[in-house]
């Protein structure tokens, strides 16, 4: 099947950008690595009167360092952050999960701001934003907004991004020399999506740990948060029993959704497989 017919503009600011989304209106469509986007066209999933390519502005590019926040452009590819020192420094959970996505000709065309604004939960992007507790930089035609990960990510496929904004990049704290992580994914195949997902982040000293985020992907409408596990585990000395109450609140309160392979009693059950692992690795 191919795409159904539609114009294509390649505007070189950002403004000029938001200028044709709004002339456009709804039936504009945003463009950038692309691969998502292209198979949806192929598929008539999408049917957009024009595709506007953003590939050429600049203002979304580039990994900085802005005081002690790690700035990511909305462009920047996935293979840019896997290969990136300053990632590797500051958020070395994002470079534990960049291999785990698709395939490298993937990561090489793909980018962290088609990702989290297609808002997919299997995708491991929205869920390291949320447990590195991310904000979002938004430009629309009334100017910019900064809104966090928290409050971004809405429903299955659906953020907080209005059809008449932008993504431009994302800031977060840069990585303590305290802080541990742990990223996990279990699929069927490397590449494919994952039947569940865990990133998290917490601060370590000695048998403690503290500033925990634990996020789960793949096993709901969007990624979320373990706030039992979280708030059992923050501050207190850890231990087979503290863990063995961490998993089982995280069942408790996280009602994953089956799937087309997966059932919801799968998933919850490697939510728990996950947790466990990811404590005691972060713990050692």
């Amino acid at each position: 099947m191919k795409s159904a017919a539609f114009d294509y503009v390649k505007p070189k600011a950002l403004q000029d950008a938001l200028s044709l989304l709004a002339e456009a209106g709804d039936g504009a469509q945003l463009i950038a690595g692309g691969q998502t986007l292209l198979a949806t066209l192929n598929l008539r999933l999408s049917e957009p009167s024009v595709l506007i390519d953003i590939t050429d502005l600049t203002e979304l590019k580039g990994i900085t360092l802005v005081g002690d926040q790690l700035r990511i452009g909305a462009l920047v590819t996935h293979t840019e952050i896997e290969d990136s020192e300053l990632i590797a420094k500051h958020a070395p959970l994002l470079k534990a999960a960049a291999p785990h996505i698709a395939h490298r000709a993937i990561r090489n065309l793909g980018t962290w701001g088609g990702s989290l604004a297609y808002g997919d939960p299997a995708a491991e992007w929205p869920a390291c934003s949320l447990a590195l507790r991310a904000t979002m930089i938004i430009q629309g035609p009334g100017g910019a907004r900064r809104i966090s990960a928290n409050d971004f990510f809405i429903d299955l496929y659906t953020t907080s991004l209005e059809p008449d904004e932008i993504l431009v990049a994302t800031e977060m704290p840069i990585a303590t020399s305290q802080e541990v992580f742990y990223f996990h994914e279990l699929a069927r195949r490397h590449g494919d999506y994952a039947v569940a997902g865990l990133a998290a982040v917490a601060q370590k000293q000695g048998d403690v740990l503290t500033k925990c985020a634990f996020t789960f992907f793949s096993v709901s409408s969007k990624p979320v948060m373990a706030t039992k596990a979280q708030d059992l585990v923050n501050g207190k000395k850890l231990n087979d029993e503290l863990i063995g109450k961490a998993v089982a609140a995280t069942r408790e309160e996280i009602e994953a959704i089956a799937d087309i392979t997966n059932s919801a009693e799968a998933k919850e059950h490697l939510m728990g497989v996950l947790l466990e692992r990811g404590l005691k690795h972060m713990l050692a």
